[in-house]
């Protein structure tokens, strides 16, 4: 049996945190995006005597092993299922950058779920789905959902909100990843936390179809920025630009963007409707 999925990269609209969490996370409102740039999974099942994980790709930069999210996301499933031995081999190929705010791997993990599903005839309806997303990672939810979502908690309480097309385009530094943990331990030692509300603004906006672009927002943007050249760099060249999650991607809603030399950039992308999609 295989399949064929294709997972979109996220961008935020809006990041805003609202404070920290007994559990150690930290409570956000955020407005997420999903745009048409896509990683492609190749799932292939078959009956075994024994449970058996292969993952390959086409990145060296990521491991292809049980540190990989899609190999807990195999786990979780065939966990929640008691399903029956079975060898998985599942190919990544990898458009969306590693380490960048995109939620390339959440996206990953997103249609490793809704594939494996898909091959043995759907025992999980989405609410079940929603539940395994929200015990493997803070982004999960958002992708399931698809198109333009608001995330509250720590990412995995979501609400649909009305789409909008955008063309967008994407700049980010070659060797520079910015882990979520940075971001949120910079943003707690921030003396002046921002107060913007720009997310419930934004829902009003959208609502009404009128422009969002003016109230682009990011938190962590504003606690990560001093500390790092590159994304002065990317700011000066692009001064509409927003950072999108922890970094270090940057976006504007344009079919254009201003490179920087030695930079990754992607111009003529949309915002889409729509979440992981079988192929």
């Amino acid at each position: 049996m295989q399949v064929k999925v294709k997972t979109p990269a996220k961008i935020n609209l809006t990041l805003e945190v609202l404070g920290k969490r007994e559990d150690g996370f930290h409570d956000i409102q955020s407005i997420m995006q999903m745009i048409n740039l896509y990683d492609y999974l190749t799932i292939d099942v078959e009956s075994s005597q024994k449970f058996e994980i292969n993952l390959s790709g086409d990145n060296p930069n990521i491991p292809y092993n049980e540190k990989n999210i899609v190999h807990k996301a195999i786990v979780a499933f065939v966990e929640k299922t008691n399903l029956t031995p079975h060898k998985f081999n599942v190919y990544i190929q990898k458009n969306i950058p590693t380490e960048a705010g995109l939620a390339g791997g959440s996206s990953d993990a997103v249609g490793t779920f809704l594939g494996i599903n898909h091959l043995f005839n759907n025992p999980l309806s989405e609410k079940e789905l929603h539940e395994l997303c929200a015990k493997l990672g803070s982004d999960l939810n958002v992708i399931l959902m698809g198109g333009c979502v608001l995330a509250k908690g720590r990412g995995e309480s979501v609400e649909r909100l009305p789409f909008v097309e955008y063309p967008v385009s994407l700049i980010k530094p070659n060797n520079l990843g910015i882990s979520a943990k940075e971001g949120y331990q910079k943003y707690a030692q921030l003396e002046n936390k921002p107060k913007n509300d720009n997310t419930h603004k934004m829902i009003e906006l959208l609502e009404k179809g009128e422009d969002i672009r003016p109230l682009l927002y990011n938190d962590l943007e504003t606690a990560v920025f001093n500390d790092y050249e590159q994304l002065q760099k990317i700011k000066t060249a692009n001064p509409k630009s927003i950072m999108s999650g922890s970094g270090s991607t940057y976006f504007i809603l344009s079919d254009k963007i201003n490179p920087v030399e030695d930079y990754w950039f992607k111009e003529g992308l949309k915002t889409i409707a729509t979440g992981c999609e079988i192929v």
